[in-house]
């Protein structure tokens, strides 16, 4: 499992982005954009990755994340650089997209992200993230805007 900033599949990461800690209260709304200097959320952190390759996510939670349909798009097949939401299932008390874990897809079967289970970023498996009871339901993919072929990470 990719749980430890240790991780050699991290490397692929820009040295920025490896060695980021998990910090709950610096969300898009609460920091500039793209400060990872003193830790991030997932969203901070998932919104910079993409800003460094030149895309731009407003600063959204995750729920107005979900409900966004300016800068992003939903989509059903995950591509590199879209945005991926994770919850623990429907609960009746919250609107879809409420609370919801936000990574990067990286390529087949590879999301990078920032938890506060693991501390660092790590790139986890979809059955990493089903084997885990919060993040057991992709909620779904979210594609900027501005995505075009010119600015996506190469398919491996």
């Amino acid at each position: 499992m990719a749980d430890t900033a240790d991780d050699p599949s991290l490397s692929v990461l820009p040295a920025g982005f490896r060695t980021v800690p998990y910090v709950y209260a610096r969300h898009p709304q609460a920091v500039t954009a793209g400060d990872l200097s003193a830790g991030a959320n997932c969203q901070l952190y998932a919104y910079t990755f993409l800003a460094h390759h030149g895309l731009h996510v407003p600063p959204l939670r995750s729920s107005e994340l979900w409900a966004d349909v300016a800068a992003t798009v939903r989509v059903t097949e995950p591509a590199p650089l879209d945005l991926v939401l994770f919850d623990g299932g429907p609960r009746p008390d919250r609107t879809p997209g409420y609370a919801a874990h936000v990574g990067v897809h990286l390529g087949p079967d590879r999301v990078l992200h920032l938890c506060r289970e693991v501390g660092r970023p790590a790139i986890w498996s979809l059955a990493e993230f089903a084997a885990r009871p919060r993040y057991a339901r992709l909620l779904g993919v979210k594609r900027c805007r501005t995505v075009t072929e010119h600015n996506r990470i190469p398919r491996s």
